[in-house]
């Protein structure tokens, strides 16, 4: 396999790691706790990561099929037993998946919907970093992320909520957009863009 080196690309590795490090810390006691995603209970939302995971890896390979060809539906994702295993050989995989120079060119395809492989690939990014604060959230964690992915899922989301705010598109990816000041941490600016409010706790 040929790695990529083109640095106009991010690598997932960190985001990656920084969700997979939060696993340990999810506790049986959390799994029915509310999450920042209002739908989603902890264990939803951990599901969701589990298919979207397996999604965008395949996305990355461009091995088209049932798990890129699904369009999202209303019904609640089901956690697999094995959560614990599977979630991090699947975010493993889609680094793996990521780092192929190939997966950035052409097409693929996520959710039913033909993309870009560069927009398959920041999308894939977006979903594991604001996913893994919504954890973090949840479980009482701290959230340790790079500078590197946050910089790219702000420009990312930046031009959604930008639209959503002039009336030019629907309300942000998530909700719609919360602004916070410039010198706001990144981090904050990313999760507000988001359509959360980074002061979320559970029971709030």
């Amino acid at each position: 396999m040929e790695t990529s080196t083109d640095t106009r690309f991010p690598d997932h590795a960190p985001a990656c790691a920084a969700l997979a490090r939060l696993l340990d810390g999810v506790e049986d006691r959390h799994l029915a706790g509310p999450t920042p995603c209002p739908d989603y209970t902890v264990r939803d939302l951990l599901a969701h990561l589990t298919g979207l995971t397996l999604a965008f890896r395949d996305a990355g390979r461009k091995a088209l099929g049932p798990t890129t060809d699904t369009p999202p539906t209303n019904d609640l994702p089901t956690l697999e037993d094995d959560w614990r295993t599977v979630l991090p050989e699947r975010l493993n995989g889609l680094v793996e998946a990521w780092r192929a120079a190939d997966a950035w060119e052409g097409f693929t395809r996520a959710g039913g919907v033909d993309l870009p492989g560069e927009v398959a690939g920041i999308v894939a990014l977006n979903e594991v970093l604001v996913h893994g604060w919504d954890l973090a959230r949840s479980t009482g964690q701290a959230y340790e992320i790079d500078s590197a992915s946050l910089e790219a899922t702000f420009s990312f989301l930046e031009p959604a909520a930008a639209s959503a705010e002039a009336g030019d598109g629907p309300e942000g990816l998530f909700g719609p957009p919360v602004r916070l000041p410039a010198d706001a941490p990144l981090l904050d600016r990313v999760i507000g863009l988001s359509g959360r409010r980074p002061d979320w706790r559970p029971g709030e």
